[in-house]
């Protein structure tokens, strides 16, 4: 069996948003609930030294949608600041990647394959081609700030389990 740029990149970020986006509504069911303040939530972290709540959702749009941008332009940097994040702000980052990946084109994607990428941060440059970009820094991003949001919400007594970070896994029933 061979996998297609697309399986790996679209299919695996479309699962991530779409499982990211569900771990926060069942959040807002557990604030409406009376658990917590979701406003307070978005500054929440778990020690001193990481960034909160708020970037990790920014941080999984920016490395869902803004991958796929990046690998079209050949060029990814660090997300852009987002100024007054608020938790409807975060819901519509998802949603907004949702809508993009999901309006992604197959053949289009596909055609990316061994394309240059750079990625860069001030003045470090770091080279890739998409697949090196999507399988050593993307993916592992996504998942990194997917997990972490999952952890922040988990710790704030947000009852989830392992199948709520899942998602909607790509089975053949």
């Amino acid at each position: 069996m061979s996998i297609s740029l697309y399986d790996a990149s679209v299919g695996s970020y479309l699962q991530t948003v779409k499982a990211v986006s569900n771990i926060l509504q069942q959040a807002e069911q557990a604030a409406a609930d009376g658990l917590f303040d979701l406003n307070e939530t978005l500054d929440f972290r778990l020690r001193e030294d990481m960034l909160p709540l708020s970037f990790q959702i920014i941080s999984v749009w920016h490395h869902s949608m803004g991958a796929l941008e990046g690998m079209k332009a050949g060029l990814f940097e660090p997300p852009p600041k987002i100024n007054d994040i608020t938790w409807e702000k975060m819901s519509e980052l998802l949603s907004e990647a949702h809508a993009y990946l999901a309006s992604q084109d197959r053949d289009s994607i596909n055609a990316l394959a061994g394309r240059d990428l750079m990625f860069r941060a001030g003045k470090l440059q770091i080279p890739f081609t998409s697949e090196s970009f999507l399988m050593s820094f993307s993916l592992p991003n996504v998942h990194f700030h997917a997990t972490t949001t999952y952890v922040i919400l988990r710790h704030l007594g947000v009852p989830l389990g392992k199948l709520d970070f899942l998602g909607d896994m790509r089975t053949t029933l």
